[in-house]
């Protein structure tokens, strides 16, 4: 596992050195990443078994636009299908690679948007496609609202919503302390969604899925180098969400090289 993070870690960092020469010349900026978390949560599901993974990638914004790469490799064997060990993650094994087109802008001084897609590469499931939009206040808390549609997978309505607030603070120049929370509504979203009656049987609902309180500190190294901590707390909300997810908390560090 250490040897898997030390790899990833140095891929990722000469990728942005190489990145960045590459592309200074048409301004682009951007970040790479790489962080180990204690399981990989989304949505509130645990996708990793409840074992650790590493996750990584990087993001390069031009002009409004942004590009994103991530990836999730499971850091240690996984034991979520009892009935058939061959279906686990094994350690090593990229389990899902997000790629994520972006356009934010702003639609006034208190008002800003972002529309995209994301396109997640998933390891046992078919590959799908989510297209979401989202608005901001620029004002206390930056609360937003954010839509995102199935159009590829799924066979219902297909859409997830969630409303999140934050904050910043500033502890030194080189030490940010952040706070968030967030609610989501599913809305038939069958894809990695659902709950079940009892028997067994997946079905679609829509009402009201699951919250998430997060908590960050990050410290900077120099201009570019910044190393954080991060822990989250996820919890179901509505009846059929409390059939298919648990209350859940993952945590974990990440080291970041900003270009």
């Amino acid at each position: 596992m250490k040897k898997l993070f030390v790899i990833l870690l140095v891929a990722v960092m000469v990728s942005a050195v190489a990145t960045t020469s590459a592309l200074a010349a048409i301004e682009v900026e951007g970040d790479a990443y790489v962080g180990f978390y204690d399981k990989y949560l989304w949505r509130g599901f645990d996708l990793s078994g409840s074992v650790g993974v590493v996750q990584g990638g990087m993001d390069l914004t031009h002009k409004g636009f942004t590009l994103s790469y991530w990836t999730n490799i499971q850091a240690d064997d996984d034991d979520m299908d009892k009935t058939d060990p061959d279906d686990d993650f094994k350690s090593g094994e990229a389990t899902e690679t997000d790629i994520t087109l972006d356009y934010s802008f702003d639609l006034g001084e208190m008002v800003s948007a972002s529309v995209g897609n994301i396109f997640y590469n998933l390891e046992g499931l078919d590959d799908t496609n989510e297209a979401y939009v989202g608005v901001t206040l620029n004002t206390i808390l930056e609360p937003t609202l954010t839509a995102y549609y199935d159009w590829d997978e799924c066979t219902e309505d297909g859409l997830f919503f969630t409303a999140a607030v934050g904050h910043s603070l500033d502890i030194t120049d080189a030490l940010s302390l952040s706070l968030g929370a967030l609610v989501s509504y599913n809305q038939e979203s069958d894809y990695a969604i659902g709950y079940t009656d009892g028997n067994g049987d997946w079905q679609d609902y829509s009402d009201w899925h699951n919250y998430e309180l997060s908590v960050g500190a990050d410290y900077a190294i120099n201009d570019n180098l910044t190393v954080g901590a991060s822990f989250l707390y996820s919890s179901p909300i509505s009846t059929e969400a409390k059939w298919a997810i648990d209350s859940e908390t993952v945590s974990g560090v990440a080291l970041t090289f900003a270009f």
